[in-house]
């Protein structure tokens, strides 16, 4: 039995959420919202604690993102609604990226607002999380506007050159849980250029800006166990603790991680 690192301190109620019965969207039909939309899939048996926010990999949707059927089985058995957020064209446009176009942080506002209104979702109950540039939305999105999630659980994907300063993030970042491979040539652990513009960022200069703005205690480090991966996990932030899982994969997002990550976060199965 695993336990969760972090439930303390994220003082997250455990009663199912009440749905309304009438749902005009879902994970075959788009939630329409300004800027763009969303898919969601809601646990089978109704009892609804919660919503892991995910945004998709390169040239990816949120209509693929569905059939992702593993990552998805195991959000819903952690009691969790999955959504996916569709970006455009398969991409991103957060700051320093190679797709522009849309203002992201506006945009993912709306379809925190739409989950709120339809749903019920507050922040307390959400969680972000995302794959490879997906992964890096979900960064930004925390960094940005982090006060409306209860945490982050994120794989193979951090910021991008240059990166933002500590203060260029909001104090309210949400505890977090990062998983990412030594294997990883599609976006490692220590970067690379993307064409002659572009450059993805070192994933623990990254990982120390986000340590750094949530005034965590670096002194206190300490090791713990997750999914069988030694993770460096950093307690005492302004909300909870900073966890960096380094495997010996490559560039992928597992349901077994996922399972392991969101009972760190307090959301247990």
């Amino acid at each position: 039995m695993r336990t969760c690192l972090l439930a303390a301190l994220l003082l997250i109620a455990v009663m199912p959420l009440t749905v309304s019965s009438a749902m005009p969207c879902g994970a075959q039909t788009a939630c329409p919202v300004k800027e763009g939309n969303y898919r969601i899939a809601l646990p089978h048996d109704g009892d609804i604690r919660g919503v892991f926010v995910y945004f998709h990999g390169f040239k990816s949707s949120a209509g693929l993102q569905m059939q992702q059927r593993s990552l998805v089985e195991m959000t819903l058995a952690h009691h969790l609604a999955y959504v996916a957020v569709d970006g455009i064209d398969g991409s991103w446009a957060f700051p320093h990226g190679p797709r522009q176009g849309r203002d992201e942080k506006a945009f993912i506002a709306n379809v925190f607002d739409d989950l709120r209104q339809r749903y019920g979702f507050t922040p307390d109950k959400t969680v972000i999380g995302g794959f490879s540039i997906g992964a890096s939305m979900a960064w930004y999105t925390a960094c940005q506007q982090g006060e409306k999630a209860a945490a982050m659980v994120t794989f193979s994907g951090v910021f991008w050159n240059p990166l933002p300063e500590p203060d260029d993030c909001v104090a309210d970042l949400p505890p977090m849980i990062h998983f990412h491979g030594t294997a990883d040539e599609t976006f490692p652990l220590a970067g690379r250029a993307i064409g002659t513009k572009f450059h993805q960022g070192d994933a623990f200069k990254s990982l120390a800006i986000l340590r750094e703005r949530g005034k965590c205690d670096m002194k206190a480090a300490k090791k713990v166990t997750l999914d069988s991966i030694e993770c460096d996990d950093v307690p005492d932030c302004i909300r909870g603790d900073n966890v960096m899982c380094i495997h010996n994969g490559g560039h992928e997002a597992r349901a077994d991680m996922l399972d392991a990550g969101l009972a760190a976060v307090g959301f247990p199965k």
